[in-house]
């Protein structure tokens, strides 16, 4: 009897489509484990912020939010917001990382539109010395930073927490400046025969492309100076300027710690920098993508 070699297809082609099945459900199998092993932090963080202190610490654990379940479930929150004060803190955040962030886009675009479309002396020398500043961390210059702001005269205000941040925007510069060259040279030169100076083509043509670098920058500069703690702890000593960083670690006691307020008080310093990043996740992906970053 002679072969079939319609049929012999059909089933390599049934083989084929049974395997890539497997394969696939391999591959969404672990992304639900990878998802949920990272989500996990996140997930007990907000059941233990719906906890008693006694259930804390409870044998064996508890995954039962039982505060949900009283008259009061945000007993936590309202501790945390209104008996100390949260949010005056989180005002203070927004303030400090808001002014910070819009600073970064004003000064790294200029930055950025001069080392992108600008010549002069040493220019890619000077590139090449602000990106080598992001391998060094803060802590090698604060000590020096903090020598300055005293002399200055500026502890106990804001101006140690935003101007630092303001002035030195490397990786700003760095995406900016990579966003910008990608930027039609057409457009620059006919702006320039129309008898644009630079500062009319950096204003009337990059600026309304960059939008979405302009987006990502702000959206990352706002979560660094929203998460900063160390220049607010040898900054600020006054209660009603704290920021919320510094406000949770006065949560945090040398012998004893209220677990259940560190909890809550974290929810609502994360919830911001979520609202934040969802708003502006499209122009993210643009921005990174049209920069050129991988």
């Amino acid at each position: 009897m002679a072969p079939d070699p319609e049929g012999a297809a059909e089933q390599a082609r049934r083989r084929k489509r049974v395997a890539a099945t497997v394969r696939s459900g391999l591959v969404y199998a672990l992304l639900v484990v990878f998802a949920f092993l990272t989500l996990f932090p996140f997930l007990w963080m907000v059941i233990t912020s719906f906890k008693l202190p006694s259930d804390v610490f409870r044998i064996p654990p508890t995954f039962t939010p039982t505060l949900l379940f009283t008259d009061t479930p945000f007993a936590n929150y309202a501790e945390v917001l209104f008996e100390f004060d949260f949010l005056r803190y989180a005002a203070n955040s927004l303030f400090v990382a808001s002014i910070a962030a819009t600073g970064q886009l004003v000064t790294c675009s200029l930055a950025g539109f001069a080392f992108a479309r600008m010549r002069f002396p040493l220019k890619n020398v000077l590139f090449g010395l602000l990106i080598f500043t992001l391998l060094i961390p803060i802590e090698v210059t604060i000590i020096p930073e903090f020598l300055l702001m005293v002399r200055l005269g500026w502890l106990d205000t804001y101006l140690p927490l935003i101007v630092p941040s303001l002035m030195v925007g490397a990786f700003g510069t760095f995406l900016l400046t990579e966003f910008f060259k990608t930027v039609p040279a057409s457009l620059e030169e006919a702006a320039t025969i129309d008898g644009a100076s630079a500062f009319a083509i950096y204003r009337h043509i990059f600026l309304p492309l960059s939008v979405p670098a302009l987006a990502s920058l702000f959206v990352i500069a706002f979560i660094t100076n929203w998460n900063e703690l160390l220049r607010p702890v040898l900054y600020i000593s006054e209660r009603n300027l704290r920021t919320l960083p510094l406000g949770l670690t006065t949560l945090q006691g040398q012998y004893d710690s209220s677990w259940t307020l560190i909890m809550a008080g974290s929810i609502i310093s994360i919830l911001p920098m979520i609202l934040v990043y969802l708003a502006a996740q499209k122009y993210i992906i643009r921005g990174f993508m049209s920069s050129g970053i991988k």
